[in-house]
């Protein structure tokens, strides 16, 4: 019983977009604002230079811009979708946006990220 209620609710936020567990993300106030984060809090960071639904940070972008990994085996929704890098690795977007974190964030929090090069930005839910 406890296991299909528990199936039931997954299957409701699933439905209504608030699904972030699908990609371990969360949400947490900062100097910045409310904040995308990962699992273990880092700060998410949305790619001006990405078109929707495709990543254009490669090579050493994505060394230091971490994209967030995702598998094939998961499932996307409206609001959480998963794009496939020029490297065939794959990567989870929210509203079109990828996500990726920043390598010079050190704890839970940071936002340090936000502005670098006039074209990253913190991501928010």
């Amino acid at each position: 019983m406890i296991s299909m209620r528990l199936s039931i609710l997954s299957l409701v936020m699933l439905l209504c977009g608030c699904a972030t567990e699908m990609a371990g993300v969360k949400t947490l106030d900062t100097n910045k604002g409310t904040v995308l984060t990962d699992a273990r809090g880092m700060t998410l960071y949305n790619y001006d230079r990405d078109a929707a639904g495709k990543s254009n940070c490669n090579a050493q972008c994505a060394v230091n811009w971490p994209p967030l990994k995702a598998d094939s085996a998961v499932s996307s929704n409206p609001a959480w979708t998963v794009i496939k890098r020029d490297d065939g690795s794959l990567q989870w977007a929210y509203k079109g946006k990828a996500l990726y974190g920043w390598g010079k964030d050190q704890k839970p929090g940071d936002t340090t990220g936000d502005g670098v090069g006039g074209v990253w930005r913190v991501a928010r839910p």
